[in-house]
């Protein structure tokens, strides 16, 4: 079992985790999660969570990930080919092909989007014109 000097070391390149949440604007909640999934591995100190810079970099790319619509499950796929002794280009070709998926799933959805911008903004340009054009003083 650890020092109270041990546990003050370890805290000081670590970050508990309202700490962590407060700092990436998760909750705590979120974190659990993401641990219990096997995405993040916090030192336990009793029944603190201590994050160190490992668990940082893991849950600023679970945070990315998401960002970019990638599943939790993806994510974890990505992460576990990294290789601390290799030159992980396994996982840097994985990533490039995902992502290259990603993007053009993106950009698909980013047409759509503009195509409903534009209905929408007809729809309310034509109806604003409809409204102008009724004369004033006629209830309805």
């Amino acid at each position: 079992m650890p020092s109270a000097d041990d546990t003050a070391g370890m805290e000081e390149d670590a970050r508990r985790i309202g700490d962590l949440a407060k700092e990436y604007g998760v909750s705590l909640r979120t974190l659990r999660f993401y641990e219990d999934k096997g995405l993040l591995t916090p030192e336990r100190v009793g029944s603190t969570r201590l994050y160190h810079r490992r668990d940082v970099s893991r849950l600023e790319l679970i945070l990315l990930g998401r960002k970019v619509g990638f599943s939790l499950r993806e994510v974890k796929q990505l992460m576990d080919l990294y290789d601390p002794n290799g030159t992980n280009i396994r996982q840097f070709k994985a990533v490039v092909d995902r992502s290259t998926r990603q993007l053009g799933r993106l950009e698909k959805q980013r047409a759509e989007l503009d195509s409903a911008i534009e209905a929408i903004s007809d729809l309310i340009a034509t109806t604003k014109e409809k409204l102008a054009a009724i004369p004033t003083g006629k209830p309805n």
